[in-house]
């Protein structure tokens, strides 16, 4: 039968037109295309045929405005449902259905064999299955008409599964509305034409030929949420009707588009006409390609494709004469070739990833960035025209100067930066590197950060007529070489924070007069800022810890010396350049030796201490890509204060009192992940101190004594040479100079056991601050 109407329609082949009915796609598509003469032979064509199918078998009709119920074990039959007639099924089994301006409601458990539905007809499905016979085009053709399927299966294993049609010579199209479903067919799992719509809702599209279509558009629209669509060639193809009947619409909306053997979306024309369509892409919806192309656009057709927060692997690829234009909003991502593509918005926090050189025409930034592929890739982008504000992600080998190349062909505006990787390793030639080519315009570039990160230098970006290069000449430190400059340089604060809590000791041991053994406890914290030097390398470190010690009087001499022993831990972070930070976690145990003459007033106190110092880096580059690092080294240090305790009238005293202090820091190397290279040389601090502290002691009703104190000194340090070598290049931590400190106390004789103690201080100097220093303590004589 279907031959016999093939051999007619060959006999109008002049007419150049596409059946939609009654042919097998395949054949007809090489033979006619689109013409409206085809179009409005189509429906009474295909009525007639159907018609004859019908007369071979026994067929029930339903009569205008008349209604029938049927149920499981009702008989087998075809039927024919006629104008306001209704036929609804529960559970019965029926063989073709020929609706006619009716309606036809298949209920569950329902099985069907195919429906042609047309004049407005209604077609429901809930919870049945439709399967069409083998010698059925369509499992489902809908002619003017409209359905809705829900929880529903439609199968055609010789053709389509859903067509959605207009009326013949008219623009009354069919409408139609999929819920958790399944449309499958052999040759095309839905197909849909001008006028004529499908929304397909959680359910899947499946064209089950190696050469299949999952849904093919001609001149239609079709929405898709939350759903899957594949075909063995295309996931979805949208072409023509006629000349004037070619713009078909696609919206995916969280539904995913597969083509197994080409492209997931193939916008087509031919000789006889072109498509204009429009694609949606939304809220998660990914395309995949078996011939790794999303999207391909041929036969002059144009193609806008907007993607909006999604992401998206493959290319684009158009064919010479045709035109596609793409945009990516809300932090959509496309990684894949432009091939011939007319226009690219990078929009929103949206970003592009080349996989290869690529060429756009016309290249506008609304806020998104394009990347250059990985590190070891270096790509060329062409573009005749560039506009808007973007950031280029750019890699260059500072050692062979390859590097990605932005070549704009012919004008270029808009503010743009560039980002470019970091690296560890140093540039091997002092030449300019170009990485922007322009023809013209007042486009401007930046890097971001204004530098880029290499070695242990940090280099700029200039311009040369129309060409921006990497500039050697503008140098400074990097990121890497701060980092590590500043972990060198925080082993004597570290150490130092540790230590200045023993010298609050002494009105705790006055308390005692030196007569016990005694246990005692301090917890402790610390802010310092340390300035930039000429290399840049200023930072903040927080110090937390606590020390434990405890010591008794010595027997010999004249009986006021006392001697102990101490342990603790402290850590301290460090807030560093462009986000990048430190920790410092150091273990350590000493001794200390303290005389106190009563009579006198003078005291002397000795520390000496061994830490284990364990360091982790942490660089933020300029790229903002993380390096990380980590080495472990010993510490020495030791203090000797002396001063003496003057009593006034009124319990009023004052303490003058001087202090030097030193710490030698071993020598070590290690390499950041990044591949910078660190050394640092055995280091060293010495600190002179000078100072007084004034205070009262107050006697309490209940027997204990109140200390308050105020505390003035003056320190210097006198090491300026601590050098460090970062990549082979030399560099010097210098951290000499003075600085101004203020503190004030309390330390309290609770009873004649317990003693406690707290104290706040804070420093201002050239290159050391202390905006804070906290400690609190506990001692118990027995």
């Amino acid at each position: 039968m279907a031959w016999t109407h093939l051999t007619w329609c060959r006999s109008i082949r002049s007419l150049r037109g596409r059946f939609f009915t009654g042919i097998h796609a395949l054949s007809i598509n090489t033979i006619f295309k689109k013409h409206p003469l085809v179009i409005a032979l189509q429906v009474p064509t295909a009525s007639f045929l159907m018609l004859g199918s019908f007369l071979a078998h026994a067929t029930t009709t339903l009569h205008p405005g008349m209604e029938r119920t049927i149920q499981s074990g009702s008989r087998i039959d075809d039927w024919v449902i006629d104008s306001n007639a209704h036929l609804i099924s529960n559970g019965a089994e029926l063989k073709q259905s020929r609706v006619t301006a009716g309606n036809l409601t298949l209920n569950a458990g329902t099985k069907a064999q195919d429906i042609y539905a047309s004049q407005g007809s209604q077609i429901n499905l809930n919870g049945a299955t439709v399967e069409a016979r083998s010698s059925a085009q369509y499992a489902i053709n809908l002619q003017g008409s409209q359905m809705q399927v829900n929880a529903s299966s439609v199968i055609n294993k010789n053709g389509v599964g859903i067509l959605a049609a207009r009326n013949f010579m008219g623009s009354n199209g069919s409408s139609v509305s999929v819920f958790n479903s399944l449309v499958q067919g052999s040759t095309q799992g839905a197909r849909t034409t001008s006028f004529s719509q499908i929304n397909f809702v959680g359910s899947d599209v499946v064209a089950t030929d190696e050469d299949g279509i999952g849904v093919l558009l001609y001149g239609g629209d079709v929405t898709a949420s939350a759903s899957r669509i594949t075909g063995g060639e295309n996931g979805v193809r949208l072409s023509y009707e006629s000349p004037t009947l070619n713009a078909s619409n696609l919206v995916l909306d969280g539904s995913h588009v597969e083509g197994r053997n080409g492209a997931a979306l193939l916008v087509e024309g031919d000789e006889y006409g072109a498509t204009e369509a429009d694609i949606q892409v939304l809220n998660g919806s990914t395309l995949t390609g078996g011939n790794g192309n999303i999207l391909e656009v041929t036969g002059g057709s144009t193609a806008n494709m907007n993607v909006d927060r999604s992401a998206l692997v493959g290319d684009v690829v158009v064919e010479d004469g045709s035109s596609a234009k793409v945009q990516l909003n809300n932090g959509s991502w496309l990684t894949g070739q432009l091939k011939n593509v007319a226009e690219l918005s990078v929009n929103d926090a949206s970003h592009w990833v080349l996989v290869g050189d690529s060429q756009v025409d016309a290249l506008k930034m609304g806020g998104g960035a394009v990347h250059f592929g990985g590190e070891d890739e270096f790509y060329q982008l062409n573009v005749k025209s560039l506009e808007g504000e973007g950031t280029f992600i750019m890699h260059t080998d500072f050692a062979t100067h390859q590097t990605d190349f932005l070549n704009v062909e012919g004008k270029a505006e808009g503010q743009h930066s560039l980002m470019l990787a970091a690296t560890g390793s140093e540039m091997a030639r002092g030449e300019p590197i170009k990485v922007v080519h322009t023809e013209g315009g007042d486009a401007h570039f930046s890097l971001v950060g204004d530098t880029v990160d290499v070695g242990a230098y940090a280099y700029g970006l200039k311009q040369e007529g129309t060409d921006w290069l990497l500039d050697p000449t503008r140098r400074g430190t990097s990121t890497s070489a701060h980092s590590v400059l500043a972990l060198f340089n925080s082993a004597p604060t570290v150490l130092y924070g540790e230590m200045s809590i023993l010298r609050t000791r002494m009105g705790e041991l006055r308390f005692s007069e030196g007569a016990g053994n005694g246990l005692w406890m301090r917890s402790y914290g610390n802010k310092f800022d340390v300035a930039s030097n000429k290399n840049g390398a200023g930072y903040k470190q927080v110090q937390k810890g606590f020390t434990i010690g405890a010591d008794a009087p010595l027997s010999g001499g004249d009986g006021q010396w006392i001697a102990g022993v101490m342990g603790g831990h402290s850590t301290s972070d460090l807030s560093l350049t462009r986000g990048s930070s430190g920790e410092v976690k150091s273990y350590y145990v000493g001794g200390y030796a303290t005389w106190l003459d009563a009579e006198s007033g003078l005291y002397f106190d000795g520390v000496a201490k061994l830490n284990r110092l364990h360091t982790e880096n942490d660089v933020t580059m300029s790229d903002g890509k993380k390096a990380k690092g980590n080495y472990t080294q010993n510490a020495v240090g030791a203090s000797a204060e002396f001063g003496r305790h003057i009593k006034l009238d009124n319990d009023f005293f004052v303490e003058p009192y001087g202090q030097l202090s030193a710490t030698i820091t071993q020598a070590q190397s290690y390499e950041l992940s990044n591949g910078l290279k660190a050394k640092g040389d055995r280091s060293s601090s010495v600190v002179g101190k000078v100072g007084v502290t004034a205070g009262k002691n107050i006697q309490l009703e209940s027997g204990g004594v109140l200390q308050p104190y105020l505390r003035t000194a003056v320190a210097h340090e006198f090491d300026q040479s601590n050098k460090v070598f970062i990549n082979d290049q030399s560099f010097n931590n210098d951290l000499s100079g003075s600085r101004v400190e203020l503190a004030a106390g309390v330390a309290m004789s609770v009873s004649q056991n317990v003693k406690v103690h707290a104290d706040f201080e804070t420093s201002t100097g050239k290159k050391i601050d202390q905006p804070w220093g906290v400690n609190f303590g506990i001692r118990y004589d027995f």
